[in-house]
């Protein structure tokens, strides 16, 4: 699933460390959310929606595999 979490984290001068503390994840799973390489748990991505008072849909972008 891809996301704009790095760009929308980074227009708000927000570090990985200050937004893994208060979203009480580690600094890893940031980065790992914010290259791709981890789809959030649905309690995550609400914790991070309310964070930045975005809705999920304006992070997350959801794509469904047309091969199914």
């Amino acid at each position: 699933m891809k996301n704009r979490l790095e760009d929308i984290r980074k227009q708000r001068g927000i570090k990985q460390e200050e937004l893994a503390l208060a979203l009480e994840v580690s600094r890893q799973t940031i980065g790992s959310l914010e290259n791709g390489r981890y789809n959030p748990s649905i309690l995550l991505a609400f914790k991070i929606a309310r964070y930045f008072g975005m809705s999920i849909e304006d992070i997350f972008i959801y794509e469904e595999d047309e091969t199914v």
